[in-house]
């Protein structure tokens, strides 16, 4: 019965997080993209 109820602490955990994607992965995304196109423009 623990483990079932740690189960859905860790689900909520994930579910708390789901509703800050949409400004989480176009961030992450365009860090991503200035880091990759400074480091190119380093490396040139």
């Amino acid at each position: 019965m623990s483990d079932n109820q740690h189960h859905t602490d860790t689900t909520d955990v994930v579910e708390s997080i789901v509703p800050y994607m949409p400004y989480v992965l176009p961030i992450g995304g365009g860090v991503l993209i200035f880091l990759l196109a400074f480091i190119a423009v380093f490396m040139a």
